[in-house]
Order: C-alpha cells, then sequence, then structure tokens
C-alpha cells in the first residue's frame, strides 16, 4: 500500500552551495539521504518532494557546512498481508516467480501460482500446467495476494511471499479458463433444439 508521510529532518549544505537555490539542494541532499531507504514503520521510500519551511541555517564550531531544519512530504510504499497487487513476472526460477510489486519483487513459490499442477520448462523459460492450459512466463501481468512481509533493512534483504492461488488471481486469462472449466462441469454448455 502506498502512503504518504511529513518528515521533518535537518540537512548540510555544504559551503559550495551556498550560493545555490536552498530548495533544489535540499532537495537533493534530501532525495538521497531517504529514496530507495527502508523505514520499518513506513515502508519503502520511494520519492520525497514538497520542501518546504526550510529554517535559518545553523553553524558548528569546526563545520564550515550550515545545518538546516526543513519539512517534506515521502510517498512511501508497505506490502501489508492479505493485499491484493497487480504485477509483473520479472523473473522465473525452478522454484517459484518473482513479481514486481511497486519499487520491490515478491515470490511466488511454485506451490502458490495455481491449483494445477506446474512445471518449469526451462526451455522456454516458462511455468507450465498439464490439465488446463496455464502458463506463465516472464513480462506476464499478474494478480497476486500478499502472504507474508519481512521488512529488513534494505530492499535485497526484504521478503515477500505471495500466492495467486485463489479464484480471480494469476494472469487475468485464467479466469476465462477457470469459468470455461466450470461450464463444462456443470454442464453449461450451449444445446441446441
Amino acid at each position: 500500500m502506498y502512503s504518504i508521510y511529513t518528515i521533518r529532518d535537518m540537512f548540510k549544505m555544504p559551503p559550495e552551495h551556498f550560493g545555490d537555490d536552498i530548495e533544489k539542494v535540499a532537495a537533493s541532499i534530501l532525495q538521497s539521504k531517504y529514496e530507495g531507504r527502508i523505514d520499518k514503520d513506513m515502508g519503502v521510500i520511494v520519492t520525497i518532494f514538497n520542501v518546504r519551511n526550510i529554517g535559518d541555517g545553523l553553524i558548528y564550531p569546526g563545520d564550515p557546512a550550515t545545518h538546516h531544519d526543513a519539512e517534506f512530504d515521502v510517498l512511501a510504499y508497505m506490502p501489508q498481508v492479505d493485499e491484493i497487487i497487480a504485477g509483473q513476472v520479472t523473473e522465473l526460477v525452478e522454484f517459484g516467480a518473482f513479481v514486481r510489486m511497486g519499487p520491490m519483487d515478491g515470490l511466488v513459490h511454485v506451490s502458490q501460482i495455481a491449483g494445477d499442477f506446474l512445471t518449469f520448462d526451462k526451455k522456454n523459460q516458462a511455468f507450465v500446467s498439464r490439465k488446463n492450459s496455464l502458463s506463465l512466463k516472464k513480462g506476464d501481468v499478474v494478480y497476486a495476494k500478499v502472504s507474508t512481509v519481512s521488512m529488513k533493512n534494505t530492499i535485497k534483504d526484504s521478503k515477500i511471499a505471495l500466492t495467486m492461488k485463489p479464484d480471480g488471481l494469476g494472469r487475468p486469462e485464467w479466469a476465462n479458463i477457470a469459468a470455461a472449466r466450470a461450464r463444462t462441469r456443470k454442464g453449461g454448455g450451449s444445446k441446441k433444439k
């Protein structure tokens, strides 16, 4: 889930930037400090914007930089358990598929891709089912549900588990295949008189 937070922090402006636009300098310094980092409460900081209320600079003995208070907004992403996400398959490995969800990837274990038994076709780099003509390959857009979230200090170390087994999840085309199977089981095919 994406959220916007307001933060108040101090930034350090080096002397070489004293003649520059302080709002631009503040935005640049704060972007390098915050963007791409993980905050345990907010999640991944995607971007900062709307830098404002920049205070007068303080000078500390032995430090030629000025230190300014500033207020700014951040857009953060924190996946929530049971949240439904739309994402793109970025990588397939024998044990599952990685799905891009906002600024990070989640893993759909092979057992959680579909209700059917799937095998990994190394030659074609795809998961395929034997019974229902389901397939999953890199680049496919899918719907998945967040199962578990383990946010660590970096995006790389954070782990997100996803599932696509519930009805309506997975590739959008799978819903059509499931509906056709249901009609066939119920004898709902068209009848001629």
